[in-house]
């Protein structure tokens, strides 16, 4: 971890440089990918993670909302589709998914699929057998963040521990599917800490395919909220770092990123991040909308792959 948090520390310019050097040697440096996130089924989450507005624990205004149907899902996932998403991830405010839950969810995925998409979904805690069923139907990556590093976890999460989400990891490895796993920074850490986050990604074997690096989104009446804000520039260092230590992995700006300037976003594509969510909403929080999103592409001479 020391020497992560030295490559942190390293000169803006020259950890800049290293990183988009790395960068071109494993990917188009114009070339991004767009997801969209779908919340499939919003709040009433037993969880207390300290940053999310959808656990019954904080008194937050997301309205709980049940499980949608295949079909609003799909109209969704076809919306998506037509605005240039060439994978669509589909998100579940559980502790773990019930058998019943999971029936569906596999139907949307079919369903997706179908549309010719790339799927994800994130549902929280696994069972080996629920991520072999996952993968049975057809879906291509599972999302499951770490959050934070192991010595801050506890800070943030007390209704499971940092073994139960490397459990999921290992069940969905062993499924045979792609692995979205990130974290979240500005949640009041140190630079050590973030460190700590990207020595834990970098040291999953084999690497993520998808590593989401997202920047809190302070929401009322979540116990997070009021935290000082983390400098724009260490975001880019966070970024930069997950390049280089995670050289073929698709580094993707996440939650948090309405609040970046397109000044900051460009530097982020420049530090290797070569993977956005995109479109209106992220789960229950904002995100920048297609059409700028499309304009600042043009901007810079990006293109979606």
């Amino acid at each position: 971890m020391e020497a992560v948090e030295s490559l942190l520390a390293t000169p803006f310019n020259d950890l800049i440089w290293r990183a988009h050097s790395i960068h071109r040697l494993h990917f188009d440096p114009n070339g991004i990918q767009l997801s969209t996130l779908l919340s499939v089924k919003t709040g009433g989450c037993p969880e207390d993670c300290g940053y999310c507005p959808q656990s019954v624990r904080h008194p937050t205004a997301v309205a709980q909302q049940s499980l949608l149907s295949t079909e609003e899902v799909l109209a969704a996932a076809q919306i998506a589709k037509n605005a240039g998403a060439s994978r669509f991830c589909m998100g579940a405010a559980w502790r773990s998914p019930k058998e019943r839950d999971l029936d569906a969810v596999i139907r949307m995925v079919e369903g997706v699929r179908a549309l010719g998409l790339e799927t994800c979904a994130t549902l929280g805690m696994l069972k080996p057998s629920q991520a072999t069923r996952l993968k049975q139907a057809g879906l291509d990556y599972y999302n499951h963040n770490l959050d934070t590093a192991r010595e801050y976890y506890g800070e943030i999460i007390h209704t499971r521990d940092y073994q139960d989400r490397l459990d999921t990891l290992a069940a969905v490895r062993d499924a045979g599917m792609h692995v979205c796993c990130g974290g979240i920074v500005g949640m009041g850490e140190t630079r050590r800490v973030r460190a700590g986050l990207l020595a834990e990604l970098a040291q999953l074997e084999p690497q993520p395919e998808s590593v989401p690096i997202n920047l809190l989104v302070q929401v009322e009446g979540t116990p997070l909220y009021g935290t000082e804000a983390l400098d724009p520039f260490e975001f880019v260092r966070t970024i930069a770092t997950a390049r280089i230590l995670m050289p073929t992995s698709r580094v993707r700006l996440s939650a948090g990123r309405e609040s970046l300037s397109d000044e900051m976003q460009a530097l982020c594509f420049l530090a290797g991040a070569n993977s956005i969510f995109y479109g209106e909403r992220l789960l229950t929080t904002g995100n920048p909308d297609v059409a700028r999103d499309q304009h600042l592409f043009a901007r810079l001479g990006l293109h979606a792959e």
